[in-house]
């Protein structure tokens, strides 16, 4: 039976340490898989300092996001209290009081929602008013505290980002196809990584197997357009990760991470260093920091992590735990990599391919079905989540660029070309380049440093200056950001600039 409360079915809320596993789970994605290859080019000490940088201000951020959230529950809770206000007034006026009482709840119960259960007596408590209870997505908030120009402004940065995974995702899986289904090849120009065209060079002219004609190029378009025309149409559905599928892709993730570590450690230790990777290098610094920027990532889904938390007031405890074991669990994956291999591939999964290994007994075949496992890890995963990203950005297009209060009138033609508008775009741009170094350093670049800095600075920004103005100075926000001055905004703001400007001069010099 579900809980009821007033009347209501509750919402369902999961405890702290579920929190936790949820926050980790949605910030350890894929995307740590390319952390061992940037790191490799970087240098190691240069990554290490980065990425400890980049995990500290993005926890910042996170914080600026749960202080945004909680106002914006504020402003709710305060034009809630007003409606109630005007409604008993309204009762109290009338002569007949019994009709005056049924007007009162009547009015109370339409316009309160949630809210009506807080009595009037104690309405003046801080507490009532900041809250996070009530689920405001990033969307919300910026319809709430931004100008129509800053409304668009998100939407765009948002959609860009999404398009930036999209993109991702595709690639992704039809480069792990490709490279288990070809011979081995040791066919990366490293020396091309950041170029546009990525690997087609030396793909183009390379055949997928020695007896046959047919390209790698051509085997990785043949899946991509497998693997689009499969999971795209998800688009045009409301598909939703259910409970059981996301605990599977999470045993799916943490299954593959530790085998990585594991199996890089065992060749530390018996076979030696066979990397040999620089301290410094400037020039690796854009993927460097467009892998960790977007390997942080966790602001535009937030808010639906932390609105059934069953006791939110650990939450920036959770979240600081969350950020440091993410952090250092980070820097384990890569430096084990990058000293155990060689040479790292960009998608680090690639380089457990079971080439080298033979069958004799049973601990070899152990180890080819492990190698296999590790190389199709990242279509397990993003196979499911490719379909939930369309969705996202489906929805966020639609929300631009439509009247979703009118949404039925709009005829089906227009409804499936938003659809369309989610797919294809992301297609054609790795049908043309299937470097994951290029994908992964413009998406966490521009649009993550969008997503991740600048709108939780704006954000926090004008939420703090709206409340101020509706409830005063003397009502404390409890979920209040430790880095409360102006001048923290001010630093990451400075920062994100800066990491921008010197990206884009080393991606396009």
């Amino acid at each position: 039976m579900p809980r009821l409360v007033n009347g209501r079915e509750a919402a369902p809320t999961y405890s702290n340490l579920v929190g936790f596993i949820f926050i980790f789970n949605l910030i350890v994605g894929t995307g740590a898989l390319t952390l061992p290859g940037v790191f490799a080019k970087a240098g190691w000490m240069l990554s290490l300092i980065v990425i400890v940088l980049l995990a500290i201000v993005s926890y910042m951020t996170v914080t600026f996001i749960i202080e945004s959230m909680a106002c914006a529950n504020a402003i709710r809770n305060w034009q809630t209290l007003q409606a109630l206000r005007q409604s008993r007034s309204s009762a109290e006026s009338s002569e007949n009081d019994d009709n005056a009482e049924e007007v009162s709840l009547t009015s109370g119960t339409d316009q309160v929602g949630d809210f009506e259960r807080v009595p009037l007596t104690i309405q003046n408590r801080e507490f009532h008013y900041y809250q996070l209870s009530h689920k405001f997505e990033l969307g919300e908030m910026a319809t709430l505290f931004f100008n129509e120009f800053g409304r668009i402004m998100f939407y765009l940065c948002l959609i860009v980002y999404l398009y930036g995974d999209l993109s991702i995702y595709s690639a992704a899986v039809a480069r792990s196809l490709r490279d288990v289904v070809c011979d081995q090849t040791n066919g990366t120009d490293t020396n091309n990584l950041m170029l546009w065209p990525g690997d087609f060079k030396n793909n183009t002219a390379r055949p997928c197997w020695r007896e046959h004609t047919i390209s790698r190029l051509s085997m990785y378009r043949v899946f991509l357009i497998g693997f689009t025309l499969i999971f795209g149409p998800f688009a045009a559905f409301n598909v939703q990760k259910t409970k059981y599928l996301q605990m599977l892709t999470a045993a799916f993730r943490w299954m593959a991470f530790t085998l990585m570590i594991c199996i890089s450690v065992k060749l530390l230790i018996t076979q030696g260093a066979k990397g040999h990777p620089v301290s410094f290098n400037v020039y690796g610094i854009p993927s460097l920091f467009g892998a960790c920027v977007y390997s942080f990532m966790c602001h535009h889904s937030l808010p639906s992590l932390l609105a059934p938390l069953k006791h939110k007031s650990k939450v920036s405890k959770i979240l600081s735990i969350d950020y440091i074991v993410i952090c250092a669990f980070y820097i384990l994956l890569a430096m084990t990599g990058i000293f155990a291999f060689e040479r790292i591939e960009d998608l680090y999964t690639l380089d457990f391919l079971p080439y080298d290994v033979t069958y004799i007994d049973f601990w070899s075949g152990l180890l080819i079905c492990i190698d296999y496992f590790l190389a199709l890890f990242p279509i397990f995963t993003l196979s499911t989540s490719f379909p939930i990203v369309a969705i996202t950005l489906k929805n966020n297009l639609q929300a631009l660029f439509l009247d979703m209060s009118q949404y039925e009138s709009y005829g089906l033609l227009v409804r499936l070309m938003f659809p369309l508008f989610a797919i294809i775009p992301p297609f054609c741009i790795t049908y043309f380049t299937e470097s994951l170094s290029s994908l992964v350093a413009f998406t966490g670049t521009y649009a993550g440093t969008g997503i991740q800095y600048l709108i939780p600075i704006f954000l926090v920004y004008f939420a703090r200056k709206t409340c101020s103005e509706l409830l005063g100075s003397g009502v404390v926000n409890q979920f209040q950001s430790p880095f409360k001055s102006s001048a923290w905004l001010v630093f990451v703001l400075i920062w994100s600039i800066l990491c921008v400007c010197l990206v884009s001069i080393n991606l396009f010099s």
